[in-house]
């Protein structure tokens, strides 16, 4: 069930100090403003400048301003943001974003020594990002979508308003009187995410007024049972050993084969293979049958090949 903002924040319990990163749109600006009302002192505004339109001036001026009202210390850290040719411009903007915050732990502009940091994600952007992963085919990882909390590259992170609408953060800030800055790029319908706000989601509304509640709940099953798979994956590597044996993974039925192989190049080596690859890789594992055969095969940024009895995989 979806949540009101008071409720969402008053269940929110982060270790302390903490980040918050703020764009300067309404979501953000709102979970600035209780976290430092809870925490004063204790919080620190982290805003990415990511230089890709004329808008981007105003959007660090409103969070310096807001920071200086609330007393909070504000970290602006500019960026290049430009797309790499075939990537699309909203990953690259995501991408240096995210940089910048695995960066806080032992950054030197951090006015604090901090694990944790909140993010504004809410419940409209939770759905945007499951119809997504749909459209693209994604596996389990795709469709759990966002986690509300999570650990990676020494980070607590959290997204404390994934149970509220985007309709519900704006009226808290009205009734509170404050102001956001709206991002001009969010009515542009060239970007997919903002088709499905502004065309797919007021339909979904209609016909299924509570389709947030049903898409976490599809996201929150699509986390377990990959939970579940990651585990039973674990326990394959540990049976197969480092490197894998190619042997010993024969032994194994295709749909576990996959599952640790997937499990091996993500956890080992930081690397995700596509449908095509992976199938070649477990063809040419069912084909290695002798002493001789070799294997060398590209997977991920990476190439896998025979080493011995094992699969190694080496950086391009």
């Amino acid at each position: 069930m979806t949540q009101s903002v008071t409720a969402a924040l008053g269940a929110f319990a982060p270790g302390l100090p903490l980040a918050v990163g703020l764009s300067g749109g309404a979501d953000s600006t709102a979970l600035l403003l209780a976290c430092a009302r809870r925490w004063p002192g204790q919080v620190l505004a982290v805003h990415v400048h990511h230089g890709l339109q004329a808008a981007a001036d105003a959007f660090e001026a409103h969070c310096t301003a807001l920071c200086a009202r609330l007393g909070v210390p504000l970290v602006v850290r500019r960026v290049d943001a430009r797309p790499a040719p075939g990537q699309s411009p909203e990953d690259a903007a995501r991408r240096a974003r995210y940089e910048v915050f695995r960066a806080i732990p032992s950054a030197e502009w951090s006015p604090f020594a901090l694990k944790d940091i909140a993010l504004a994600h809410h419940a409209d952007d939770q759905a945007e990002t499951l119809l997504i992963a749909l459209s693209r085919g994604a596996g389990l990882p795709g469709l759990a979508a966002m986690p509300a909390h999570a650990k990676r590259a020494g980070l607590r992170w959290h997204r404390p308003l994934l149970g509220v609408r985007a309709d519900a953060i704006r009226d808290w800030l009205r009734a509170r009187g404050e102001t956001w800055v709206e991002d001009p790029s969010n009515a542009d319908p060239r970007f997919t995410r903002n088709r499905l706000r502004t065309e797919v989601l007021p339909a979904l509304e209609a016909a299924q007024p509570q389709f947030r509640d049903t898409f976490a709940r599809c996201a929150r099953h699509a986390a377990q049972a990959q939970q579940l798979l990651d585990e039973f994956a674990a326990l394959d590597l540990a049976t197969l050993g480092l490197p894998p044996s190619i042997a010993a993974l024969r032994t194994l039925s295709a749909a576990r084969q996959a599952n640790v192989l997937r499990h091996w190049l993500r956890h080992h080596h930081a690397t995700v293979p596509t449908d095509a690859q992976l199938a070649e890789l477990l063809r040419q594992i069912d084909h290695c049958r002798t002493r001789g055969h070799r294997l060398h095969l590209r997977v991920g940024h990476g190439f896998v090949r025979r080493e011995g009895a094992g699969l190694v995989w080496s950086a391009a």
